[in-house]
């Protein structure tokens, strides 16, 4: 194995401990940070992630309320829920778990959240800013894999760079952010053809597909820099995008599935959520500040 395995982990930990400190400072001033997370429904296929993203609230000094509807409730219902978690200057940022019952479109209600509380970057003024390099309140599991990636000894400007995936929410923010930082990005999607023609010219390959082993290591460029998104379920294993142990053997740099990406996802959930406090704190000062 060449490739310098990046542990994600501990990059995370970094990243708690200074939203903590900001968190303090914020509570000191009367604006302790708290996050609404609401599921609906069955919520087992999402309670390893509610409990993970409240015991990661709870080290970054940010209060967590989880919030469970029945699977019944109406989409208007819910946006009425919302609407007073948006009005309520206790509440400062919402998290959508999902998945949600079919008659509920998740777009739907990540509109309904408030720009201002949108902690995960899912609303589409989070998704617009971006274009604009403004990533106040980013889309969690694109800035951190975008993070991670700033994190190694390699210069961004003209870093030739290879995104494999274009949702919404992670391969298209990735490929904007990465823009904003000078590099010149690729996006290959399921209708690209020789996707590992463009993979093996990149200085720095990001996956977010959905597809296991996607990625051969005969697909990079040696000593390229391997972010891989992809989170996948393989005869009881968790495994990513890439097919580790090839990959491992020509890049310079991987992130592990699990351990990698993940983990720094959620460290900027609760980093989202601190600034979202902030925003809100200076908008409130702002709008009722004393006439002098």
């Amino acid at each position: 194995m060449n490739a310098t395995i990046i542990d994600g982990k501990s990059f995370a930990e970094q990243t708690l401990a200074q939203t903590r400190a900001e968190a303090q400072a914020l509570s000191a001033a009367g604006w302790a940070p708290r996050l609404v997370s609401i599921s609906v429904g069955d919520v087992a296929a999402a309670e390893l992630y509610v409990r993970n993203q409240q015991k990661r609230a709870e080290a970054a000094g940010v209060g967590f309320e989880a919030r469970n509807y029945p699977a019944s409730i109406s989409l208007e219902q819910l946006q009425g829920v919302l609407a007073g978690l948006n009005a309520d200057p206790r509440i400062n940022g919402i998290i959508i778990q999902r998945p949600l019952p079919a008659h509920i479109p998740v777009k739907a209600l990540q509109k309904a959240v408030h720009p201002l509380k949108d902690v995960e970057g899912m609303h589409p003024a989070s998704i617009g800013n971006i274009v604009y390099n403004d990533l106040e309140l980013g889309p969690c599991t694109a800035v951190a894999a975008v993070e991670i990636l700033k994190s190694l000894p390699l210069q961004m400007e003209g870093l030739n760079v290879c995104v494999i995936g274009h949702s919404e929410i992670v391969g298209k923010p990735i490929a904007f952010l990465m823009m904003g930082l000078g590099a010149t990005v690729t996006v290959c999607h399921h209708m690209t053809r020789q996707v590992a023609v463009h993979s093996r010219a990149a200085d720095a390959v990001f996956v977010a597909v959905g597809k296991p082993g996607l990625v051969h290591g005969d697909m990079l460029k040696p000593g390229a820099a391997l972010i891989d998104i992809g989170i996948n379920r393989v005869d009881g294993r968790t495994v990513g995008d890439a097919d580790f142990d090839s990959c491992a053997e020509v890049a310079g740099w991987i992130t592990p599935v699990p351990g990698g990406v993940g983990p720094v996802t959620v460290s900027i959930l609760m980093k989202n959520a601190v600034r979202a406090t902030r925003l809100q704190m200076e908008h409130y000062q702002a709008a009722f500040a004393a006439a002098v």
